[in-house]
């Protein structure tokens, strides 16, 4: 009797066990957003990508996307320059850093941002994520 009991334990744990895995494999495709202040360096219309130098030095690769939202840069990707300042919400791909959105820095009504994640004018993107 012991054996019918432990039969449908046995499966509602592997019942349990399986929707549990699929929500560690789906969880990745929800990457974290991640925030960026930068100046513009180059841009490779080729490859979709640009340059930035962060407010505290260092020097990342953005790629864009049918996706990207460009907000008030006239001619979207066309429109980025050397020496534009912007802000870029982005999430890690496996093929580096995806912009979601771009937009001038100083633009969204929340003041300037500092890459200190203190306080820089306020907004509500100074998380642990703002780069």
């Amino acid at each position: 009797m012991t054996k019918r009991k432990s039969v449908p334990a046995l499966l509602a744990l592997t019942a349990i066990a399986a929707v549990l895995t699929l929500g560690a494999l789906a969880a990745p495709a929800q990457a974290a957003l991640r925030h960026l202040d930068g100046t513009v360096l180059s841009k490779d219309a080729g490859t979709k990508t640009f340059r930035i130098t962060t407010q505290s030095g260092n020097r990342v690769r953005i790629r864009v996307n049918a996706s990207t939202r460009f907000e008030r840069i006239a001619g979207g990707f066309g429109g980025l320059h050397k020496g534009m300042e912007v802000q870029v919400d982005a999430v890690q791909t496996s093929d580096g850093l995806l912009a979601k959105q771009i937009e001038p820095q100083g633009g969204g009504g929340g003041g300037g941002h500092d890459d200190s994640g203190g306080s820089g004018g306020g907004g509500s993107d100074d998380g642990p994520n703002h780069t």
